[in-house]
């Protein structure tokens, strides 16, 4: 089977590993490892990040000319048209949750923040909108203590397992079951944006950690503090606080601390946007926010 394959370069160095044809090769415009391996293998890769507006077009040609049996797309970052899913026998892609939960580019933030207990990869047929074809196979992981980083990196190993698994099985003519979505499961993860970027310390630390964890390492839950503006990126709960304050309240001592609905929680790092400088423990938090917060 030749495969035209869309996505970072990780992808597509296993599935030539595993013997399959790759032809078109189109790499996402994001950094990742593997890129210069990828290169040295097909030299004619199409580098988004490089074509810019000439991708296109460029991508129709490879498409004519290499005529493949499949699409396969891994963390491709763009919408694909319709006319380059239709040239292929069929074509597949990988996306970062269970399907249709969480549709759209941004479910770690969701995933975390809707306090999800399991989430995963599902592998689809790919179709003119975002994340809407028949479900081909998913892999689940539990969330856990997880930021949105962490989540995503650990989404890269099941979600190369089950693109691999499928392209193996349509590529020996096996059949693979394919259920559509039910539309009363879908939910949409769209950027965070607004009040998504905030915090309510009304909530309970459980929930305010959970906003935390989804907004970390970056941007970050956005604060001001004694006039200084930092963004926290890591916190935890605290079991002794002064119990007089009320949520949203700090106290500055050896460390920060925030009352939320029902306790308290203690920053244990944080980005200070005037010094351009990362606070890695509660005491560099403290040692910082004291230090701008003076007169």
């Amino acid at each position: 089977m030749k495969i035209a394959y869309f996505g970072l370069p990780l992808g597509a160095l296993l599935l030539a590993a595993d013997g399959h044809r790759l032809g078109p090769v189109v790499l996402a415009p994001v950094d990742a490892p593997g890129r210069r391996r990828l290169t040295r293998a097909y030299p004619h890769l199409l580098d988004a990040s490089a074509l810019g507006s000439e991708l296109e077009e460029q991508v129709d040609a490879a498409l004519a000319d290499e005529r493949p049996d499949l699409l396969a797309s891994w963390f491709w970052t763009r919408k694909l048209p319709s006319r380059w899913l239709s040239q292929p026998r069929g074509a597949i892609g990988v996306h970062p949750s269970l399907l249709p939960r969480h549709r759209g580019p941004n479910p770690y933030f969701w995933s975390i923040d809707a306090g999800d207990a399991v989430t995963g990869v599902t592998v689809h047929r790919l179709e003119a909108e975002y994340d809407t074809g028949r479900l081909l196979g998913a892999k689940s992981i539990p969330v856990g203590s997880r930021d949105a980083w962490q989540l995503a990196r650990a989404l890269d190993r099941p979600s190369l397992e089950v693109l691999r698994t499928t392209v193996a099985r349509l590529s020996q003519g096996e059949p693979v079951p394919e259920e559509e979505q039910d539309p009363a499961l879908v939910t949409w993860a769209p950027e965070p944006s607004g009040d998504e970027l905030r915090v309510d310390f009304g909530w309970t630390t459980e929930r305010v950690l959970r906003r935390v964890r989804a907004l970390s390492p970056t941007p970050g839950v956005a604060l001001s503090v004694e006039g200084v503006e930092l963004f926290v990126t890591r916190a935890e709960a605290q079991r002794d606080y002064l119990t007089a304050l009320l949520p949203g309240e700090a106290h500055i001592s050896a460390e920060l601390s925030l009352r939320t609905g029902d306790g308290a929680v203690r920053v244990t790092r944080a980005f200070f946007p005037e010094l351009e400088e990362e606070a890695a423990t509660a005491a560099d938090v403290a040692h910082l926010l004291k230090r701008l917060a003076q007169p």
